[in-house]
């Protein structure tokens, strides 16, 4: 079984709130609660950038958090997944245009699932999480995707020479 499958069934989401009135925070944690309960699937929310897949983002961003967003993105490990969870997240929301708001989490880094609203319903949240798994396959299938050498290693008395198999290497995506 390849890393892609194990990606798939339990993934690691780390949830990161820029700023904001707390509406979809509280709805991510009804989520986690027993009505939806989002850990049946098997999905396990952490506090460790280091160890998480999805990113899920909440509020806009504000000129306290941009840094820390940024730092928190950069610490998660390839292929990874970023969510922008409400209004806020995507646009700014009610707060765009106030002294201390940026806008949204697209200004800093790449966001591969939009979910809408103002405080968003678990429903949402939970179709949007497997959205973001569907990319996350996609992503893992890339990086595993091996390479086709061009040239064959040469026999040199009882030694193979590998030095110029890698010269032109193609993926096999194609």
């Amino acid at each position: 079984m390849k890393l892609a499958s194990y990606r798939k069934k339990s993934p690691w989401i780390l949830h990161y709130n820029a700023g904001g009135c707390n509406g979809c925070d509280i709805e991510i944690l009804a989520c986690l609660g027993p009505k939806y309960d989002i850990e049946r699937f098997g999905m396990i929310n952490t506090g460790n950038p280091k160890q998480s897949d999805i990113l899920l983002v909440t509020g806009p961003v504000t000129k306290r958090s941009r840094e820390r967003l940024v730092e928190i993105y950069a610490q998660m490990p390839e292929p990874k997944v970023v969510i922008s969870c409400g209004a806020c997240a995507s646009t700014g929301g009610v707060f765009r245009g106030m002294y201390n708001c940026e806008g949204g989490i697209d200004q800093y880094i790449p966001v591969d699932v939009y979910v809408c609203g103002c405080g968003t319903r678990p429903e949402q949240i939970i179709d949007g999480v497997v959205q973001a798994l569907a990319i996350l396959e996609n992503k893992t299938k890339e990086l595993e995707a091996s390479v086709r050498l061009k040239k064959e290693a040469v026999k040199e008395g009882q030694q193979l020479n590998r030095r110029n198999i890698a010269d032109e290497i193609k993926p096999l995506l194609s």
